[in-house]
């Protein structure tokens, strides 16, 4: 879909960006603010951003309860939802075009004036305690906060915030939307059908009535290799395993689409050097590999599911493609059939106004910068196998990683899968 990006300064020190896009019949809203877990007052009230994350449509200034302003949001289809991660709170909503006004202000409503009070706040500590409860039996959701407070990121285990629910009172979720929930610390994304909207959305926008505050630092921890940990769990019958190797800054853009290049040639598709060479063994369904990219660190995440019997053998595939790559024996031919894979996902992820809203906000709402869509198929032509090696080395020369894993298994069987992957660390390259 065809679109244009502007990048707003409002009166009130707030930013954002304004995607227009003709003809298209919804509008879709993303409002963000530096307000998740790493902002919260005291590591003693952990949960207390995403308590007010689950009180964030309730009373407010025009409805008494959550039912009241539930009804009347979603009347003509309208949808509308809220997330809380270790950094961020993020308000979205979506709904038909002919009454994208009407979802703004009830959005403001929402957000600028809300009526925390104890009767909502003791139903929502109970929903949390459910979510988080519910977590728990989720391998994968225990499994890579423990990687990440392995490597030293300062952020709790589900288990380590279910403790702290009953801490939290209505003086500390009133404390943390007033100290957060400020001009300067919001960000945007509006996308729909803009033309001719524009002033008026910046006039509604600009009667937000957030006090001045500040744009939150993002926090920087001391990361380094920790482990192996095997999270014991006897109903596990196979083993769900997080590897993540880290690096202390945040690669430029070209390095990141190098690596997404990358992670596409080695667990992208059935015929993958690592996940293609496993299901054609047999040795595991599900395998995958990522990049992320913070604003200060980055990192390459390896992850899946195998059964222990074939724990190994996996594990020396990951092993040896990983040689191959910090080898620099990945070909030209690989390299262009990737680029070519990526160019068609390119262009097949701008078919909805949701889908272009995503491409801008995750990199706008962690440093401002406004990605270029354009430019986007000449970047991918324009990766190089040296970038690609390059990066990779690096984070494997830096050596800062964590295996860890979830499994009925014993700890000797991680230890063993652990010193397969050391063996990548011992590489001497020129």
């Amino acid at each position: 879909m065809k679109h244009s990006v502007e990048d707003v300064r409002l009166k009130n020190g707030a930013r954002g960006l304004f995607i227009d896009i003709p003809g298209a019949t919804v509008m879709s809203f993303q409002f963000h603010f530096r307000a998740g877990n790493r902002f919260v007052a005291d590591k003693e009230i952990y949960e207390t951003a995403h308590i007010m994350e689950h009180l964030a449509f309730g009373a407010n200034a025009n409805y008494k309860t959550e039912h009241a302003y539930e009804a009347d949001f979603t009347k003509n289809g309208a949808y509308h939802n809220a997330y809380t991660s270790d950094l961020a709170m993020c308000y979205v909503a979506d709904c038909a075009d002919f009454e994208w006004d009407r979802i703004l202000e009830l959005q403001r409503v929402a957000i600028c004036e809300p009526r925390f009070n104890n009767s909502e706040l003791e139903a929502e500590k109970g929903n949390v305690k459910s979510e988080l409860t519910g977590y728990l039996n989720n391998h994968n959701r225990v499994l890579w906060p423990k990687i990440q407070q392995l490597l030293g990121e300062d952020i709790y285990t589900y288990w380590q915030r279910l403790q702290t629910i009953p801490k939290v009172t209505l003086k500390d979720i009133k404390e943390h939307h007033e100290r957060t929930h400020t001009s300067d610390n919001l960000r945007f994304v509006i996308a729909g059908k803009l033309d001719g909207r524009k002033t008026k959305l910046k006039a509604m926008l600009d009667e937000w009535n957030l006090p001045e505050g500040e744009r939150f630092d993002i926090p920087r921890d001391s990361l380094s290799s920790n482990g192996p940990a095997l999270i014991r769990r006897k109903e596990a019958s196979n083993l769900t395993f997080g590897w993540s190797m880290m690096l202390p800054r945040q690669l430029t853009d070209e390095e990141d689409d190098a690596m997404g290049v990358l992670n596409h040639l080695l667990t992208g598709t059935m015929h993958s050097r690592i996940y293609g060479a496993a299901r054609k063994r047999g040795l595991a369904y599900g395998v995958f590999s990522d990049t992320s990219v913070g604003a200060g660190d980055s990192s390459w995440d390896f992850g899946g599911q195998v059964n222990l019997e074939t724990a190994d053998k996996l594990f020396n595939i990951i092993v040896r493609e990983m040689k191959v790559v910090a080898e620099g024996s990945i070909t030209e031919e690989e390299l262009e059939a990737a680029k070519s894979y990526a160019l068609g996902r390119h262009q097949m992820g701008a078919q909805t106004v949701s889908q272009i809203s995503n491409f801008y906000s995750g990199r706008y709402f962690s440093d401002d910068f406004v990605r270029d869509y354009d430019r986007s198929p000449e970047a991918i032509r324009s990766i190089t196998l040296e970038r690609m090696i390059a990066t990779a080395r690096e984070f494997i020369a830096h050596n800062a990683w964590v295996l860890a894993g979830v499994s009925s298994g014993e700890k000797e069987d991680l230890v063993r899968l652990n010193d397969k992957l050391g063996t990548l660390f011992e590489l001497k390259r020129d």
